[in-house]
């Protein structure tokens, strides 16, 4: 179901959380849970992977997540601030080491000036760090926007587990 480099970065993140004695959540938005896929195509998975929340409306994000309406007012669904609240939700509601979380536009429609179709932001937590990333991968289309960001959430993963 996942490409050959997909898996072996699922592979690295997993045996680096058990490295660590880590346990993690993914909180996705434009990719729809695919995170928690690739994590979980991998066997034996369940002693890292607690769970996937996939929050793809705002109301979403505020229920399972604890996202406040002023984040999501102030800054919108796409953007750092609401990455950052959905991983530091996933971290501790769901009582896990290490969580990421990534919300964007990966279109075809749904953009605009300032916030263009391919805009995705990132957020991976520990306890101890929170970190952000932003990509603009532009309009490649909404499999690629999504196959990118996959990859991306897993190598913030990894860095923070190694």
């Amino acid at each position: 179901m996942i490409d050959a480099e997909t898996r072996a970065l699922a592979e690295r993140v997993l045996d680096a959380c058990r490295a660590q004695g880590w346990t993690l959540a993914t909180a996705e938005s434009c990719t729809g849970g695919l995170v928690a896929g690739a994590l979980t195509e991998i066997a034996g998975s369940s002693d890292v992977v607690d769970r996937g929340f996939v929050t793809y409306s705002d109301a979403a994000k505020m229920a399972m997540l604890g996202v406040s309406q002023v984040t999501l007012d102030t800054y919108g669904a796409v953007s750092e601030q609401t990455a950052g609240a959905m991983a530091k939700g996933a971290l501790e509601r769901a009582g896990v080491d290490l969580a990421v979380s990534i919300t964007g536009i990966a279109g075809p429609g749904g953009g605009s000036a300032t916030k263009p179709i391919g805009l995705v932001h990132f957020a991976a937590a520990t306890r101890q760090r929170l970190i952000h990333h932003e990509k603009r991968y532009g309009d490649v289309g909404r499999s690629e926007v999504r196959r990118l960001s996959v990859t991306e959430a897993l190598s913030m993963l990894h860095d923070l587990a190694a």
